[in-house]
């Protein structure tokens, strides 16, 4: 009598082992890719968040101070006060540059110290806001704050303000 031993067909071969070894690494390898890239796009997401909520404390900073010296009401760009704290009208803060950068309520933001500010002011074609002018018969101007990460610029936002 013949005896045939069926235990030799039930295992995989070493073909299909190997197949699956190498699909399985396949998956692996995208899977740390795909991850490597996530965390990435966290990071980038996270600096142009925070870029965001530095251009809004400027924003907020600006939004109630006159556009012209309240008290010599000239609109010399930069700043006539001696110190920060004394600025009083918006055309102070033309060309000035914050690192680390400052909060609404003046206060420096250490814990962002490698981010900066810069914010510029210009007198604009009151016809084409995209136009600056030279001279201060505008009666609007455009505010432009750059936020910068390690030198490297994040985010620039601008908005009009009238002169009136």
């Amino acid at each position: 009598m013949l005896v045939i031993n069926r235990q030799l067909d039930n295992g995989f071969t070493l073909i299909e082992v190997l197949i699956a070894v190498v699909l399985v690494g396949i998956a692996v390898a995208s899977l740390v890719a795909a991850n490597s890239s996530f965390t990435k796009t966290n990071a980038a997401g996270v600096d142009l968040s925070t870029a965001e909520f530095l251009v809004e404390q400027i924003r907020e900073l600006t939004a109630l101070l006159s556009v012209v010296d309240p008290q010599t009401e000239t609109d010399t760009f930069g700043p006539e006060e001696a110190t920060f704290a004394d600025y009083d009208d918006l055309d102070d803060f033309n060309d000035i540059s914050f690192s680390p950068p400052i909060s609404a309520d003046r206060e420096v933001l250490n814990d962002f110290a490698a981010f900066s500010q810069l914010i510029t002011v210009e007198n604009v074609n009151p016809t084409n806001f995209e136009q600056v002018i030279a001279n201060h018969d505008s009666g609007f101007v455009r505010v432009t704050v750059e936020v910068s990460l390690n030198s490297r610029q994040i985010s620039s936002a601008s908005w009009i303000r009238a002169q009136y």
